[in-house]
């Protein structure tokens, strides 16, 4: 299909995936809930619905508008959707910060030891002794019951209307930058101001991710969208791809979280 050539090649499986929920949609004239999405499967998800389609229209939501997982509902142009249909629950647990000390990585960890699947979590909210995740509504009881202790720390999770969700709202810095291509070592040195062959060194040592996957090749191809992570430097995103200068290099634009 031609529509692969636009895509990643270990992306296929998601755009048949899209491509079925949209066949789906378009037969029944049913809605069409998703799990939770990363971002770059939610820019997937747009770019093979479209934003102009006459048919169909998209619905997300994470919980909160800065929420970075958030499912999707793919439903007929005249369908009226209510909160209830993305199917979501606000779960949060305490705990004593003044003895115990939690990162994400800690409350992620407690989530898979269960045998949760990362499609039914969204975000992830620690600190200030409170944790706070959004859940597919179908798993919220088996959390509650089984989530009893994360690292150290025990804790009892209770439901909370969505309305009491604290994403912290993201500083994401914005610049326009010149690369000599779209390999991702030449991306990672001009964004994080390294040189190429330490980039290059960062990707050996499996310490870069593009959308949330190690990513062991330098020349690995970034697209609009990818959000970069290099451990220890923080966060970044390609937000456009602006054609290339005179002098053939690629005009880019991105935004760094600080």
């Amino acid at each position: 299909m031609e529509i692969y050539q636009h895509f990643r090649k270990e992306e296929q499986p998601f755009i048949d995936q899209v491509l079925s929920w949209k066949e789906q949609v378009e037969l029944t004239f049913q809605p069409k809930l998703t799990d939770f999405l990363d971002p770059r499967e939610q820019l997937i998800v747009e770019m093979l619905i479209g934003s102009n389609n006459e048919e169909l229209k998209l619905f997300k939501l994470g919980g909160e508008t800065d929420a970075e997982r958030k499912r999707i509902v793919i439903a007929p142009f005249y369908e009226e959707l209510s909160e209830d249909l993305f199917q979501l629950t606000l779960l949060e647990a305490t705990y004593h910060d003044k003895f115990i000390t939690l990162e994400h990585r800690d409350v992620m960890g407690a989530f898979m030891s269960l045998g949760v699947k990362r499609t039914k979590l969204g975000d992830i909210v620690v600190g200030d002794g409170s944790i706070q995740i959004v859940v597919a509504k179908e798993i919220a009881a088996y959390i509650m019951m089984n989530m009893t202790s994360v690292k150290k720390a025990t804790v009892t999770f209770h439901e909370k209307p969505l309305s009491s969700f604290k994403v912290e709202k993201e500083n994401w810095v914005k610049s326009d930058k010149t690369v000599s291509s779209l390999r991702l070592d030449a991306v990672l040195k001009e964004i994080y101001h390294i040189s190429r062959k330490d980039a290059a060194a960062y990707i050996q040592k499996l310490q870069v991710k593009v959308n949330y996957k190690v990513v062991d090749d330098s020349k690995f191809q970034l697209q609009e969208g990818d959000l970069i992570s290099l451990r220890g430097k923080g966060r970044s995103k390609i937000t456009e791809i602006n054609g290339l200068s005179k002098k053939d290099k690629v005009k880019i634009s991105i935004a760094v979280l600080k």
